[in-house]
């Protein structure tokens, strides 16, 4: 029924899905690029002709009553910023202790275009030892889906290379706003490299 759905979502918006769900159980996708709300609509018609179900992070205050067991219910997983653990290693926990979790994550973190995206997709596959799905809704074909997998090697620039080469050419709703793979990891030395 949700596949059905899901079809239907897309014949009505014309798009179409290319590449298939990977055989895997656990994984982080990519969502991108990400500079509209109808990016959402498209995703989840998408996941539903494959098969999919997705989680995503949210700020731990949107998991209280009334609306937790709603929040928990569509996929999310709270993760509380405040807390001294960090929020890469709360989500890579989660990982751990699921059979099957799947990380839906916009690494551009906005619809406006930032000067980086956020790194910690990349972080949270690293540590929760995942690959990372490159997910995509190319608005200049009307085409989405999910592309190859990238297992993180630890060489940081090589890996964001490989999605930079993946995502090259592809538009969102507004193309001016789309951020090509970029991490600010990439061109800022690390902090013990500074002192």
């Amino acid at each position: 029924m949700r596949a059905w759905f899901g079809k239907l979502i897309l014949k009505l918006i014309g798009w179409r899905l290319e590449g298939g769900k990977p055989a895997l159980n656990k994984y982080v996708i990519i969502a991108a690029p990400h500079t509209s709300n109808w990016d959402l609509l498209v995703a989840v018609a998408m996941s539903m002709v494959l098969g999919i179900y997705v989680h995503w992070v949210g700020k731990h205050t949107l998991f209280r009553w009334p609306f937790g067991g709603f929040m928990r219910w569509i996929g999310g997983v709270p993760v509380d910023r405040r807390s001294r653990h960090n929020a890469v290693q709360q989500i890579a926990a989660e990982f751990a202790r699921h059979d099957e979790f799947i990380l839906m994550v916009p690494p551009e973190g906005t619809r406006h275009r930032p000067e980086y995206w956020k790194s910690g997709f990349y972080y949270i596959a690293q540590k929760a030892k995942v690959p990372i799905a490159m997910g995509f809704l190319d608005y200049g074909r009307k085409v989405g889906g999910i592309g190859p997998l990238l297992h993180v090697t630890g060489d940081l620039k090589a890996d964001v290379q490989v999605l930079r080469d993946f995502y090259a050419g592809m538009t969102g709703y507004y193309p001016d706003n789309f951020c090509p793979p970029r991490l600010r990891e990439e061109v800022e030395a690390p902090a013990d490299a500074k002192s």
